[in-house]
Parts: structure tokens; sequence; C-alpha cells
């Protein structure tokens, strides 16, 4: 029989992979998307896309991050772990930031999808769309290298761990 700890880690891991790749999924789905349906003057191929991308962030990446969160504190509290080092503070930190450029990503995606599903043409969408867009792929760099820092932290732990 599998002891908590290992459970725990397990899905962890394995919510962390999911989230990771379902950023990278919707990030180079959408861009890459977005910019031949524009290029192509398809709307219907933008459509699906853009719907798709919010579908994958509220049945992926949403339940992955609230999983994350609640892993995250199981582990520290099996493992005997302060929810306080500097280590957990970084790690917090980060998951924060990182939300922090999710949240308006996500609404960036409904903005998209509801002005795509309101036009005629790729010519009708407005200049505001196309500068969400940039907007929407800065915050995903800057939640993607978050992403990455975390996984380091959580591999290398180079900062006080407190207790391990």
């Amino acid at each position: 029989m599998i002891d908590a700890l290992a459970f725990w880690k397990t899905a962890h891991i394995l919510s962390a992979a999911v989230l990771f790749g379902t950023g990278i999924g919707i990030a180079f789905f959408c861009w890459f998307g977005y910019r031949a349906a524009v290029r192509a003057g398809d709307l219907g191929a933008l459509r699906g896309t853009l719907a798709l991308t919010v579908v994958a962030d509220a049945w992926l990446t949403a339940p992955a991050v609230l999983f994350q969160a609640v892993s995250g504190v199981v582990l520290m509290t099996l493992l005997g772990l302060p929810l306080l080092s500097p280590w957990s503070i970084a790690v917090w930190l980060l998951f924060g930031f990182t939300g922090a450029c999710w949240l308006p990503v996500v609404w960036i995606q409904i903005q998209q999808m509801r002005e795509a599903n309101g036009v005629t043409s790729i010519a009708a969408l407005s200049a505001r769309f196309h500068r969400r867009f940039r907007t929407w792929f800065v915050l995903g760099v800057g939640a993607f290298i978050a992403v990455i820092t975390i996984y380091f932290l959580m591999v290398a732990k180079p900062i006080s761990v407190g207790g391990a």
C-alpha cells in the first residue's frame, strides 16, 4: 500500500506537470492559432482557438492551480516543514506572481473570445483586440519564468527550507 507522503508527492508532481503542460499548450496553440487565423483571415479558426483556450484553462489549469496549493500545504505538513520558511515564502510569492499574471490572461482570453464572436470578419477586430494579445503574451512569459523558478526551488531547495 502507498503511504500518504508518496501519494501526495506523486499527485503534486502530476498536477504540476498538468499545470505546466497545459500552460505551454495553451500558449502555443492560442498564439500560433491567432497568428495563422489572422494571416488567413479565418474567423472560424480564431473563434475555435479562443474557445478551446478558455475551456482548457477552466477544465485543466484552474483545477491544477488549486490542487497545487492544497497539495503543497499537505506535503509541507507531512514533511514537518514550516509554512513560513524563506524557501516556502519564495515559492508562495512566485505562485502568487504566477496567479497575478494568469488571472488577467484568463480575462483577456474571455474578452478576445467575446469580441471574435461579435464580429463578422478578422478585419473587423479592434486594434485593442490585437494589443490584448501582445499583453497576453507578455503576461504569459512572466508566468512561465515564475513557474520554471518554482520548479527549480522545488528540486534544488537552494534557500533554507527550515527543518529539511
